[in-house]
């Protein structure tokens, strides 16, 4: 009767991962099948150029609440409009603010990713801890890696399974543990990461659209995220301890990681040493920081004498970078991968060099929202929506849930945050600003959203990555494997998380230093 039981089970569990599988690869080819984002930005312009022409023919318009002015969506097929299509693309692609704010922080992370300092305190974090806390430790580790951007999946993944092996425990675990956290967590972190930045540019172009001159500043969603950060840890390190560890147990490793060794990711002294040095260097920029900001006359602070409007926190993206940079060229000047002053120019320029993919995007990114603009599309239709949704009596918040399950499902298909938030940004922010939303709030439910279903993407590069390096650990692991391993995490995260949300709303905590949730 056992036999037969167990044979019931195994022959669900196998139409259970053969179903999955179609599913997946059902996406997989649906998902090949988009536009590279550059091009997808492109036929959005295309689009907005034609609708615009046809809107102006019908005489679209929307009442501004702002003012009661009226607002008339204007065609870019019209002399005007093609003067400022040509006219104006370099300005337009000049003035994006993600543009200038990004490369300003990656010349600092650049230093300090190219010296080696970021992985040397990766590997710190995690080789150092007790084997009891090991789970937590390397799920909140891999949820604040994204300041190492995708170098974190290179870093963290084959850590991951060493450290667990080295405990006792099983690689294949590791591996899933570390990957699912930095997919899981990719917009949570303890640290202000250049995604905060990136992030915020975009917003602040979105809002503009209602209320030229808004800005949101980096910082704006830093509570939320900070907590967020250790609350993923401990939700990854649940579902790792009462489900994944019960998997992985009944999978076999039949594979030794490449002959890894966990000796070769312990830190050498001179390592140490070096970010001994870099700790003491940002410990003393902070207090020259906080010593600037003391006097109440100071010129470091806001015209107001405020120290929320200070240039420090408002220019946050600069004194973002420096740290970076002050901090990397100290370890890299103590272990010897930046040893003259001439090499630190020459790593910030391989960080921008980096950024080449993600300058060509913010082109085509910045026509279409510079088109959406001129033409009062945006303004029109966040008008109409926001009308829309009042007379339907639409509560915000859950206005922002259902943000959160749209955004996640298209970032199973559009896996670049960057790439869907400036495609959804114009439409949302000014929407929800006109049923007094702040665009902080709207950008914060998107970090839900843009996190939670990234590791369960077969479109992600890192999803394929994962799967190689579990395949180190169990030559026969497929798709199917990893996903069985992932999904648990990716729904426990997105209902968790958006329970957090929805609980720090209903409290009214700040997401960030000055700014409200509602």
């Amino acid at each position: 009767m056992a036999e037969t039981t167990e044979t019931v089970s195994s022959e669900k569990t196998s139409r259970t991962v053969r179903v999955t599988l179609k599913v997946l690869a059902g996406i997989e080819r649906l998902g090949n099948k988009l536009p590279h984002p550059f091009w997808l930005f492109v036929i959005m312009a295309g689009i907005v150029v034609v609708l615009s022409a046809v809107l102006d023919a019908l005489g679209a318009f929307a009442i501004s609440p702002t003012n009661g002015e009226r607002v008339e969506i204007k065609s870019l097929l019209s002399a005007e409009g093609i003067q400022t299509m040509i006219g104006g693309a370099v300005e337009n692609f000049a003035a994006f603010p993600p543009l200038a704010l990004i490369i300003v922080v990656m010349l600092g992370v650049s230093v300090a990713e190219r010296s080696g300092m970021l992985s040397a305190l990766l590997r710190r974090t995690v080789t150092r801890v007790p084997p009891k806390y090991l789970t937590f430790a390397l799920a909140v580790t891999g949820v604040s890696a994204s300041v190492l951007s995708d170098a974190a999946y290179v870093v963290l993944i084959p850590l991951g399974a060493l450290v667990f092996k080295a405990a006792g425990r099983s690689p294949i675990l590791g591996t899933v543990v570390a990957f699912g956290s930095i997919s899981a967590g990719y917009d949570a972190s303890v640290l202000v990461t250049a995604g905060d930045v990136l992030f915020a540019g975009i917003s602040t172009s979105a809002a503009d659209l209602i209320e030229p001159g808004y800005v949101v500043n980096p910082l704006a969603n830093y509570f939320f995220t900070a907590v967020s950060a250790v609350f993923l840890g401990l939700l990854i390190t649940l579902v790792t301890e009462f489900l994944l560890t019960k998997r992985t147990a009944k999978m076999a490793v039949d594979g030794d990681g490449g002959d890894q060794d966990l000796g070769e990711m312990e830190l050498t002294d001179k390592e140490r040493k070096g970010l001994r040095y870099a700790g003491l260097s940002l410990l003393a920029l902070a207090i020259l920081v906080a010593a600037a900001l003391i006097p109440s006359g100071s010129p470091f602070r806001g015209e107001d004498g405020g120290v929320l409007t200070s240039p420090i926190i408002t220019g946050i993206a600069m004194v973002l970078g420096l740290a970076f940079l002050v901090m990397g060229a100290v370890y890299g000047r103590v272990v010897g991968t930046l040893p003259k002053a001439a090499d630190i120019p020459a790593a910030m320029a391989t960080g921008v060099r980096d950024l080449a993919p993600v300058m060509v995007l913010f082109f085509a990114a910045s026509q279409f929202i510079a088109y959406f603009k001129w033409t009062s599309m945006g303004e029109v239709i966040a008008i109409r929506g926001a009308d829309l949704l009042g007379a339907l009596g639409v509560h915000p918040l859950m206005m922002l849930i259902g943000l959160i399950l749209v955004a996640a499902v298209m970032n199973i298909f559009i896996t670049s945050g960057s790439a869907q938030w400036t495609l959804i940004a114009p439409v949302f922010v000014p929407m929800f600003m006109l049923l007094d939303v702040p665009p902080e709030t709207t950008q914060a439910v998107f970090r839900i959203a843009d996190s939670a279903t990234n590791l369960i993407s077969p479109m992600s590069p890192y999803f394929v990555m994962a799967l190689g390096f579990l395949q180190r650990y169990r030559k026969n692991a497929g798709i199917g494997t990893l996903m069985s391993l992932t999904l648990p995490i990716s729904v426990v995260v997105l209902v968790s998380w958006t329970l957090l949300f929805v609980a720090w709303w209903l409290t009214g905590i700040p997401l960030g230093p000055g700014v409200d949730v509602r």
